[in-house]
C-alpha cells in the first residue's frame, strides 16, 4: 500500500528530526538531543496514526496517548511516558527549574535516542 502524501511528510520530518537529535548528540547537546527524539517519535506516531485512519494528525502532543491509540506494548507505553515531559523540560528553565544543559548527560541522551529508534522501527514496520 502507497502512503499518503501527508503520511510520508509526517514520516520523513520524524526521520528528520531524529538524525538532528543524534547530531545534538554527537556534538554534546544533550537537552537538545531528548528534545528532538520527542519530536521524533510524536510525529512519527502520528505519521502511523494517519496512514490507519486516513484522517488528519490528532493535534494532541500526549505521546502515551498517542501510544495507545497507535497499540504500543507497555514497554514502550513506558518509555513514552519518561519521554513526554522532556518536550518542556529541555527547552524552558522555569520548566526545568534550572538552566536545561545541566540536567542532560550522555547517558540520558543515549537512553532516549535508543528508546526513539526502537519506536522509529516499530513504526515503520506498521507504515508498510
Amino acid at each position: 500500500m502507497a502512503l499518503r502524501f501527508e503520511v510520508r511528510l509526517w514520516w520523513a520530518q520524524a526521520r528528520r528530526d531524529l538524525r538532528i537529535g543524534e547530531r545534538n548528540h554527537q556534538h554534546r547537546d544533550y537537552e537538545a538531543a531528548v528534545f528532538y527524539c520527542e519530536q521524533s517519535v510524536e510525529k512519527a506516531l502520528k505519521a502511523l496514526l494517519m496512514h490507519r485512519t486516513g484522517t488528519p494528525a490528532p493535534r494532541i502532543h500526549n505521546l502515551p496517548e498517542l501510544g495507545r491509540l497507535a497499540g504500543v506494548d507497555q514497554a514502550t507505553l513506558q518509555f513514552l511516558t519518561d519521554l513526554t515531559p522532556h518536550y518542556m523540560i529541555s527547552r524552558y528553565p522555569d520548566a526545568a527549574g534550572a538552566v536545561t544543559k545541566d540536567l542532560y548527560d550522555g547517558r540520558m541522551s543515549l537512553r532516549f535516542l535508543r528508546g526513539s529508534k526502537e519506536v522509529l522501527s516499530w513504526c515503520r514496520r506498521r507504515l508498510r
